[in-house]
């Protein structure tokens, strides 16, 4: 008996281990199980997507979460998630997307031409997901205000309309374009000059719609990979109000080629918006200089910008600010390029003549917006970008950038890598030698703004010091004594070495290998001589808004600038 009972006893427990074994099993399969078929199906509906998004006329994009109340534009429900169109605006769910392509149609970049001209086109209008607090066109009262899908949109003119008041007559009316019409291309615009092209004519000058004289149609160039990663969100909304033709993402189309849409327009009469760093600026204003190159001199656009980089001293010399965090709405900015003053910037050549080698090597050529640096800042771009070549996605954000910046700056103060700079360079400013004292570092300048918001030149501001303007056809030179001394200037607690001003720089490197920068762009280099020459003039856009501190000791210079650029012009 107690044999049998031990046998069973034993059998029970090796049950009893199995049966946790297997639940245990099951336990830890069945969610990775679970998982990977949630996952399986998840990119399966993403494929699902992608296929339908590619072969919509629409310009979908997917998102998780709406940052707003949304309706769907098919079956009228709320949607929490689902798709929106960059151009025209539609949202609908994701099951109602093949319906929405086969009922709405998008913002048309062309009219489609039916045998003959066209001065005018009727409204687009698109129900439901107005913008908040718009207001009725012919009632005047506010829209969108009922939890549902509710009023009318114009994708062109951006008017609203209740559903009670859209009349017949609205559906037919002819679309004014509303507050932009001055800045949007109209389709109709577009047709006729591709008709004109079969027919071999180039009078576009002829073509001028609304007959309006003062039509300044504006190019968006966006880099969705400048700064703090706003260039997507912002061609969406340009996309919104514009004609989305307008519109350019820079990291699918090279500025040469966006830019060959002002040979389409009007000759001086184009504006481009750079939305971007300056190292962004200076790419499309390389492009408008090829322009001048192939003979397209009349069709040179004037540049205005919109700051996403991390230093934008360019942008802040032209009264566009600091940095862009989406503190401005899209039309605001829309409303700045309209008011903005034309104004001149001077461009410079730096070649770099590396010493030795018989002279057969080519000399490496830049061209120079804002300035040429040699020491501790030169340092800082370098290690900087370094850094950034390594691990690319940790630069995602203007804080986090300029945090770097801090620590290598703040490393030099302790290792001061570039001392003793004023034995080991010789530098002349218009032929003359000049005697350098005790320095680290030396600032070759061509804007009022260095090193992300600091007014060297002026340094203090308690020193007499000759004006400096950025179309005069001078560089200011100036010298560091390090970092730290940087730093002192950037807060107003000290100047800086004042070396002169000078039409041509011509700086020797006779030893060593030292860091050097032009725009932001670094490199090290050694024993070389680096003349700075006058290229060519840029037209720029300057923006006269709301004035710091800084900006007040500047006002006269820049009100002289835009007075002598309009006696020019």
């Amino acid at each position: 008996m107690e044999g049998t009972e031990s046998r069973s006893g034993a059998a029970s427990s090796v049950v009893a281990d199995w049966s946790l074994a297997f639940w245990t099993l099951c336990a830890v399969i069945l969610p990775v199980l679970i998982t990977l078929w949630c996952s399986f199906q998840r990119s399966r509906r993403q494929v699902l997507i992608r296929d339908i998004f590619r072969k919509s006329k629409h310009d979908w994009h997917y998102t998780d979460l709406f940052g707003q109340p949304s309706y769907c534009c098919v079956c009228a429900q709320h949607i929490l998630q689902g798709a929106f169109c960059n151009c025209c605006g539609l949202r609908v769910s994701e099951g109602c997307l093949k319906k929405a392509d086969q009922l709405f149609l998008c913002k048309e970049i062309m009219m489609r031409s039916n045998g003959g001209a066209h001065s005018s086109m009727p409204h687009h209008w698109i129900r439901g997901n107005v913008p908040l607090c718009s207001c009725c066109m012919v009632c005047k009262q506010q829209c969108g205000t009922q939890p549902k899908l509710c009023d009318y949109r114009c994708v062109w003119c951006q008017y609203t309309v209740h559903d009670e008041c859209m009349m017949d007559c609205l559906k037919t009316e002819e679309c004014t374009f509303g507050e932009f019409r001055d800045l949007i291309i109209p389709p109709y615009y577009l047709s006729t000059i591709n008709q004109m092209r079969k027919d071999k004519r180039t009078n576009y000058e002829k073509v001028v719609p609304y007959c309006r004289k003062h039509w300044m149609p504006v190019i968006i160039l966006a880099n969705t990979r400048s700064g703090n990663n706003m260039g997507g969100t912002l061609l969406g909304e340009f996309k919104i109000l514009l004609n989305p033709v307008q519109v350019f993402d820079l990291s699918k189309i090279a500025p040469a080629k966006a830019l060959q849409l002002c040979t389409l327009l009007p000759c001086n009469a184009v504006r481009v918006l750079v939305c971007g760093g300056d190292g962004t600026v200076g790419w499309v204003l390389d492009a408008i200089d090829e322009m001048k190159i192939k003979g397209q001199e009349r069709y040179i656009p004037q540049v205005a910008i919109l700051p996403l980089g991390t230093g934008n001293d360019l942008s802040n010399t032209l009264g566009w600010g600091a940095g862009y965090a989406g503190e401005v709405p899209v039309e605001q900015i829309l409303r700045n390029v309209m008011e903005a003053d034309g104004i001149k910037l001077d461009r410079w050549k730096v070649q770099v003549t590396n010493k030795g080698y018989y002279n057969l090597r080519k000399p490496k050529v830049f061209t120079m917006n804002n300035y040429f640096s040699i020491g501790p800042d030169a340092l800082m771009a370098l290690n900087f970008h370094a850094h950034r070549e390594k691990t690319p996605s940790l630069f995602s954000s203007r804080i986090i950038n300029k945090a770097v910046y801090f620590f290598y700056g703040t490393k030099d103060c302790l290792v001061q890598e570039c001392k003793d700079l004023n034995k080991k360079v010789e530098l002349e400013l218009d032929g003359e030698r000049i005697e350098l004292p005790n320095l680290e570092g030396i600032i070759v300048l061509n804007i009022g703004y260095w090193g992300g918001g600091c007014r060297l030149w002026e340094g203090m501001g308690d020193e007499p010091y000759p004006l400096a303007r950025h179309d005069d056809g001078l560089l200011e030179v100036v010298g560091v004594h390090g970092s730290f001394h940087c730093a002192q200037i950037q807060v107003k607690l000290a100047n800086p070495v004042r070396l002169g001003q000078a039409h041509t720089v011509r700086l020797i490197l006779k030893s060593s290998k030292m860091p050097m920068q032009v725009d932001g762009e670094p490199w090290a280099q050694g024993p070389c001589t680096v003349t700075i020459t006058h290229k060519t003039h840029a037209l720029m856009l300057y923006h006269s808004g709301e004035q710091t501190d800084d900006d007040a000791s500047s006002v006269s210079e820049q009100d002289h600038v835009r007075e002598q650029t309009d006696e020019d012009l």
